[in-house]
């Protein structure tokens, strides 16, 4: 029971990490905003042979009309989109639309200043493995008009 509660715990952070990135300082969602995405942590786990470094395993969940305001991880960020369709956008660059089995790279100097479901009546649903510092945030606000370096 302690494991599973930790666990949830874990879960509950990771979702407060994100939606915490989704939102400007200060802000409060309207009511009528559309739902967050949900985020479950599959795994967390140093890597001795990386140091200073771990790795991050989650899912995010993307309601129908969904998307998360600017943001960026500090991380090698890998995505693979598991069901639906999402689009995502990095600072500098056009927006590409993912479908099922595609995949998204995202570098640590990089704003993602788009990322949402591109449906209106389909959920999305992605796998993201992260490659972090240890003890850094998983995300964190970024103003939308930031040019990534390239």
């Amino acid at each position: 029971m302690a494991m599973r509660l930790a666990g949830m715990q874990r879960r509950g952070r990771w979702l407060l990490a994100f939606a915490a990135a989704a939102l400007p300082a200060g802000a409060i969602a309207p009511a009528a905003a559309t739902p967050a995405a949900a985020v479950t942590t599959l795994l967390e786990r140093a890597l001795p042979e990386l140091a200073g470094k771990e790795v991050l395993v989650l899912t995010v969940e993307y309601p129908p009309g969904s998307s998360s305001l600017p943001h960026r991880h500090d991380a090698e960020v890998f995505v693979y989109v598991l069901s639906g369709q999402v689009v995502m956008q990095l600072a500098g660059r056009q927006p590409l639309t993912l479908r099922a089995g595609e995949t998204f790279y995202e570098g640590p100097a990089d704003v993602h200043v788009r990322s949402a479901n591109a449906s209106a009546r389909v959920p999305a649903k992605l796998l993201v493995f992260m490659v972090k510092d240890i003890g850094r945030p998983v995300s964190r606000p970024a103003p939308a008009s930031q040019e990534s370096p390239r």
